[in-house]
């Protein structure tokens, strides 16, 4: 730039000496300045040299110190060859000391008009003692001295405004390298929070969110433009005393807390955080750092393997015993019909032995379901159409006796088929469970529908959604339990049934209710078949029961919890 535009400065130079010596627009070879001619033809020559140092040199500072250096001794010779103290050349000096400030530190523009203002004053001596040639109009001594001083005057304060200048472009280029680093570190700092898998939030003292990292959206639900300024009281409302215990100077363990945590869903999610003290450069306080995890998949596979330490204890103990019941249970059953068939009709012995064969039917029933829950059978797995298991099943529930006329059973079954690998027994028996527990929690009718489609995940998802009575949080956390309290008068190993085949069949299954307002109940499963891996002795190692998560969402009495 300083190359180029200097040849073009000194092109302009010549093209208005040309015009102002020649006093017309009529211009001819004669009427061009011989030295503003001579300073053009040596300013190419040293552009061509200037270009190769550029090229070739890594000085570039040195570079443009020679070339000032030049530009002050051809404007010299320049001033001199065209009146000396009274050339209108002068001006140049100005120029080349204004130009420079671009290119110079303020030091070096300083130094840039002592230069020049040096070699004016050598010019005025070497001329005035006749020591060169003069080429201006001879001067009284105190005009020269009047002349000098004006002009050194002159060069010194453009060379303060313009050393200024230099300082001020150079502040303003150290300015933007700053705002550029601080850009840069900007952009790392935020790229490594966001690469934190845990979640992290900043606040001020008040509780002010600052900063939202997005494993803290992903575990919460919440997008960080959304809860930025907004209080983290609102987010966790039970951490007000975390942040005083954090506060504390004296309380140096960072402490492991617990909280629930609502999404924008409405699902409650458990997270365990700590608190830590912000500091600023000068170590003050100035807010929180919260870090936290998501603990529902940890907390969920643990009640799995509580649940499953449960059901073993359970299953070696009642399969045994049922066993020993049943035998003695159906000795007594034929001796009840024995003392019948001899006992007249409409005897009130009859009645009482009647009681008896039903009651005994009904033991041997809950005893079949608990065999069945104990020790389930080996699937028998097969291509099906999800579809046709829906189908089938609402199809033979409609006969039911305990469907009546104020019940309605409605289906939402996708165009094409839906084929699953599954057992078609168990899968039915999943269904037939879930459509009698929704008509018995609806006495007074009600509507069911029952909707089958492809989830987000890829798996195949059918929903139960019916209108009864809901149920409440403590029933719905030990819904799949065995014998848990049933609000329909059932042994409470229907859903406990339910949950295992679903298990087995690596699938999950989300139940979500409302005492007043029904129950909305999801199951997701594979549609490819994936086996468990097997242990030493053939048996299912535990691995099989993290693959299904029981996810249980409650919101009853105006209170949320998920287990």
């Amino acid at each position: 730039m300083l190359i180029v535009g200097r040849l073009v400065a000194i092109f302009l130079l010549l093209v208005s000496s040309w015009i102002w010596y020649s006093g017309s627009t009529d211009f001819t070879l004669q009427s061009i300045p011989q030295s503003a001619l001579f300073v053009f033809i040596i300013s190419v020559g040293l552009t061509v040299v200037y270009f190769f140092l550029l090229r070739f040199g890594r000085l570039i500072r040195w570079q443009i110190r020679f070339q000032f250096l030049v530009d002050a001794l051809l404007i010299t010779w320049l001033v001199w060859r065209t009146g000396d103290l009274t050339s209108p050349y002068i001006t140049l000096y100005i120029v080349l000391i204004s130009v420079s400030s671009v290119f110079l530190r303020p030091r070096s523009t300083i130094f840039m008009a002592l230069l020049c203002i040096g070699f004016f004053i050598a010019l005025a001596f070497l001329t005035g003692f006749t020591v060169i040639d003069s080429f201006g109009v001879p001067q009284q001594a105190g005009k020269v001295v009047q002349i000098i001083s004006f002009h050194a005057v002159a060069f010194f304060v453009v060379g303060l405004l313009a050393s200024r200048l230099a300082d001020r472009q150079r502040s303003g280029e150290e300015l933007r390298e700053a705002t550029k680093s601080l850009a840069t570190l900007r952009a790392l700092h935020e790229r490594i929070i966001e690469s934190i898998r845990s979640g992290l939030i900043t606040t001020d003292l008040e509780g002010t969110i600052y900063t939202f990292n997005a494993a803290a959206s992903e575990i919460t639900g919440y997008h960080s433009d959304d809860v930025r300024g907004s209080s983290i009281y609102d987010l966790i409302p039970n951490i007000g005393s975390d942040l005083n215990d954090a506060s504390d100077e004296t309380n140096e363990a960072q402490s492991r807390f617990e909280a629930d945590l609502k999404t924008p869903d409405g699902f409650v999610v458990r997270i365990g955080y700590s608190v830590a003290k912000l500091y600023s450069e000068e170590q003050e306080s100035s807010g929180y750092i919260i870090t936290f995890q998501d603990l529902t998949e940890i907390r969920t596979m643990e009640e799995s393997i509580r649940r499953k330490d449960r059901l073993a204890a359970v299953g070696r103990v009642g399969a045994g015993l049922a066993h020993e019941i049943r035998n003695p249970l159906g000795a007594m059953r034929g001796a009840i019909q024995v003392l019948e068939s001899s006992m007249p009709p409409n005897s009130i012995h009859t009645d009482l032995m009647g009681i008896i064969l039903r009651e005994s039917d009904r033991l041997n029933s809950i005893i079949t379901n608990f065999l069945s829950y104990a020790k389930p059978k080996v699937g028998n797995y097969s291509e099906i159409d999800l579809r046709e298991a829906v189908h089938d099943t609402v199809k033979l529930f409609r006969h039911s006796p305990d469907v009546s006329e104020r019940h309605q059973i409605s289906e939402e079954l996708p165009s094409k088929p839906l084929f699953i690998s599954a057992d078609q027994t168990q899968i039915q028996q999943v269904f037939w469970n879930l459509t009698r527990n929704a008509i018995q929690a609806m006495p007074d009718g009600g509507t069911l529908s029952i909707r089958t489609d492809i989830a987000p995940n890829g798996k195949a998802r059918v929903v139960f959604v019916d209108t009864g009575k809901g149920m409440p949080p403590e029933q719905v956390e030990q819904l799949f339990e065995p014998f848990a309290r049933s609000t329909t008068g059932g042994t409470g190993l229907g859903l406990s049934i339910v949950y295992q085949i679903i298990r087995d069949h690596n699938g999950t299954i989300n139940v979500r209710s409302s005492e007043g307002e029904g129950t909305t109940i999801t199951i997701e499963l594979p549609r490819e078949r994936r086996l468990p891996s097997p242990t030493s002795d053939g048996k299912d190692d535990g691995e099989g029961q993290s693959l299904i998560e029981a996810f249980v969402h409650v919101r009853g009495n105006g209170t949320e919890n998920s287990t």
